[in-house]
């Protein structure tokens, strides 16, 4: 399967729309880039395997200011460090994020099921894509910092 837009299209609206509803925030999607290499650009991460069609991967790299940003706002209460409570919400709205993508897809006939997110936190972490397709990488920009995108499958 090719990445063409129709079937990226589902992934930046999901994102988009998961993080307006959760976090009342809205992110503006900038020019899509291949990735090159393993290492992640932000402080944490959500990856989450996606089967059926295609196998393949979504995963959402966040700054630490942009999380810290993102999480307060969906827990009502300030966060100050990338804590087990951040990465599990990371998770939550990584899940959030697959579901309504794979929810898209269905609605243009696309059938895919989502794994259980993992979450890895650090600067310079590393994050391992399902398939070795290309890593088609999207990064957004809202007032609270920016986070990536990345989808990939072979």
């Amino acid at each position: 399967m090719n990445m063409k837009a129709e079937f990226i299209n589902p992934f930046l609206e999901a994102t988009i729309y998961v993080l307006k509803t959760m976090a009342s925030l809205e992110p503006v999607a900038e020019k899509p880039f291949l990735k090159k290499g393993a290492s992640a650009s932000g402080d944490v991460s959500g990856i989450v395997g996606i089967t059926g069609e295609a196998e393949g991967s979504l995963c959402i790299t966040f700054s630490r200011e942009c999380i810290l940003f993102i999480i307060s706002q969906m827990l009502g209460e300030e966060q100050q460090e990338i804590n087990e409570e951040v990465k599990d919400a990371v998770g939550e709205l990584t899940n959030m994020i697959s579901g309504d993508s794979r929810r898209r897809l269905q609605e243009i006939g696309y059938t895919f099921q989502g794994a259980i997110p993992t979450v890895v936190s650090g600067r310079g972490h590393e994050v391992k894509h399902i398939s070795k397709g290309p890593i088609l990488s999207i990064p957004f920009t809202t007032k609270a910092g920016s986070f990536i995108v990345e989808v990939c499958f072979k």
